[in-house]
């Protein structure tokens, strides 16, 4: 059968800062396609969260053989019922059973002769008492031959759970009994259905007659929308979440553009766990509406009471639109429900589906920035979809590796000769200005380094490359500082390894970089608005490689050329021609220093302001 199972992150570690915000909030689903299903065996029923259908199975078990005797071999097949056309199944659990105690353990064993679809299982204490499906491809019929047990019952009957989908499916299909040779032929199976549906509350699903507006937000109703002020009336790509308290109950109206479901969830804090969700799953060309609830970081579980009413939705365009009722207070027995008189966090979050299975989520879930009485006076909430620590995180090293270091580099390479009596606290201006701006380098890129880790509670194992290089990055900025310490004197005839050894690191710490925080924007925690956003990165990339390579032509050819102009001159004007050279070279460097610590500084503002909306 088909179950959830979790791949995310690791656990959250304790909250070292004061804010920080929850890493996601739907986690990824995967089914039992690889038919490991033993914990099925006892009731044959799929652990989807929903019950069996109640419609005619359109699948039947047959049999070579009406008798058998101890050890005898009988062949079973599982088929789709010609007259039902071809509906195929995915997973199926095949067991014979006591059929004088039917929900006894399974009896005899089984071998294969279709391994590349079934495999066998260990039910009860017997192995190979049972038989499901290797993977979820789709089938039309499954065989396996059955061998009697040394001590068998009167009778055995056959038995079958099949899945057509995750949330269609049949339990215990009976199939026919045979009759061990010599004993008293067992009467056929009761025809009443095994299995029946139950539900607490009954509710109709009904149509949207026109799209959700943003009209009475903050006046009538509560909403929260990303981007902020959108209307789902007439933004396709707007996420809204709205709720009218009403008498005794809450109004909910959810919309967003969504491959397979949106969601949203009432939380004590902006960490997951233990958190009320609602979720609003596509499932073909229809959408069902149900209430869940998240324990710790494990997958939702649907709620087994229905406690929604006046649900409708809506499919139109890649948006999914849903809107439910809730009662505000529900009775102590429904666990798991929140009372919507307390206040809460509100997370919304989108990712795709399959059969109405759902999976992890496409992007970091919304977060209120704070806490909302759901019955309280209306108001506009705001949201961000990025951990503070995350944003920091981006700050630092965008600070760290788009300005401080380019900078320091420029003044180490361009500058040396200029303020040559000047000095700070012993040494040379320039030494000074590098040293200091490398310095703030390092301390950016420590503090930026360890945020992550601090909000993940360990590594990230959904951040791809990011992280392996950040940590190179890291490990070559320790390196840097520990080098200069290191470095021989200005005379000495190794100097010249140690300038090519720290040229060669910084370049390629630099190069590293770049590319890491490229990476970084893309990931879930930060995720920038693209491509415009990808596109001032470059710019600024762009702008610092201009400046240095303008830089670099002045040095060669110009201050070179110059200087040969001014000793022909010096001849005869003396040296106050060479003065006035020098001095119109710094000007110029100063200027082109200047010009690029303005663009800089623009760059690095939309960018930061970015991170800061996001």
């Amino acid at each position: 059968m088909i179950r959830i199972q979790n791949q995310n992150e690791l656990m959250p570690g304790p909250h070292l800062l004061l804010v920080v915000v929850a890493v996601c909030l739907i986690k990824t689903a995967s089914g039992f396609a690889n038919g490991k299903v033993s914990p099925a065996c006892g009731d044959m029923t799929p652990q989807h969260g929903h019950d069996s259908s109640s419609k005619p199975a359109p699948y039947n078990i047959t049999l070579d053989k009406p008798t058998f005797s101890p050890g005898d071999h009988i062949t079973v097949t599982l088929r789709v019922v010609p007259t039902s056309g071809s509906i195929s199944f995915k997973g199926f659990l095949i067991e014979a059973r006591d059929a004088g105690n039917p929900d006894g353990p399974a009896v005899g064993s089984f071998s294969l002769l279709n391994p590349s679809e079934s495999q066998l299982l260990h039910c009860g204490h017997t192995q190979g008492s049972a038989v499901s499906h290797t993977s979820k491809s789709k089938k039309t019929e499954i065989q396996a031959v059955w061998e009697a047990p040394k001590n068998p019952p009167s009778g055995v009957q056959f038995m079958a759970t099949v899945v057509q989908k995750y949330k269609v499916y049949w339990v215990q299909i009976p199939g026919p009994v045979v009759s061990l040779n010599g004993a008293t032929r067992v009467p056929p199976p009761n025809p009443t259905p095994t299995t029946t549906t139950t539900a607490v509350v009954t509710t109709t699903l009904s149509a949207l007659t026109r799209p959700f507006s943003s009209e009475g937000c903050g006046r009538s109703k509560s909403c929260l929308r990303d981007p902020v002020g959108c209307d789902p009336g007439r933004d396709p790509l707007c996420f809204f979440l709205s709720f009218t308290p009403e008498a005794r109950t809450v109004l909910f109206e959810l919309s967003g553009p969504a491959h397979g479901y949106l969601s949203f969830a009432l939380s004590l804090d902006k960490w997951m766990g233990n958190d009320d969700v609602y979720l609003c799953v596509r499932d073909g060309d229809s959408v069902d509406i149900n209430a869940a609830y998240v324990s710790g970081r494990a997958h939702p579980q649907l709620a087994s009471e229905n406690v929604l009413s006046d649900t409708a939705w809506q499919l139109a365009d890649g948006v999914i639109q849903c809107r439910f009722r809730r009662d505000i207070l529900l009775p102590r027995q429904i666990e798991s429900r929140f009372s919507l008189d307390q206040s809460y966090f509100l997370f919304i979050a989108h990712g795709r589906a399959e059969d109405g299975v759902i999976y992890r989520h496409d992007r970091q879930p919304l977060i209120s920035t704070h806490q909302t009485v759901i019955t309280g006076l209306p108001e506009n909430l705001a949201g961000s979809r990025s951990p503070l620590l995350i944003k920091f995180h981006g700050v630092f090293m965008l600070v760290a590796w788009m300005t401080t270091v380019t900078t320091g580099v420029i003044i180490a390479r361009y500058f040396k000769h200029d303020w040559p009596e000047t000095r700070l606290f012993g040494r040379r201006l320039w030494f000074q200005v590098h040293r200091a701006l490398m310095t703030l380098t390092v301390l950016l890129t420590c503090v930026g380094f360890s945020l992550p880790f601090i909000y993940r509670g360990g590594w990230s194992r959904h951040a791809g490359s990011h992280p392996y290089l950040g940590c190179t990055v890291m490990a070559l900025s320790f390196i840097q500082p520990i080098m200069a310490l290191l470095r021989p004197a200005t005379d000495s005839s190794r100097r010249y390894i140690f300038n090519w050894m720290h040229l060669g690191t910084g370049t390629i710490a630099r190069v590293l970089a770049v590319v890491a925080i490229f990476l970084g924007i893309q990931q879930q925690a930060l995720l920038l608005p693209g491509p415009w956003s990808t596109g001032v990165l470059a710019g600024c990339v762009v702008w610092g490689v201009l400046v240095d390579l303008l830089l670099e032509f002045h040095s060669k050819v110009v201050i070179v050329t110059g200087r040969t102009l001014a000793e022909d001159e010096e001849k005869i004007l003396g040296t106050h021609s060479d003065s006035e050279g020098q001095r119109k070279v710094s000007r110029f460097k100063k200027i082109v220093l200047a010009v690029f610590l303005v663009g800089n500084v623009g760059f690095l503002s939309v960018l930061l302001n970015t991170i800061r909306n996001v």
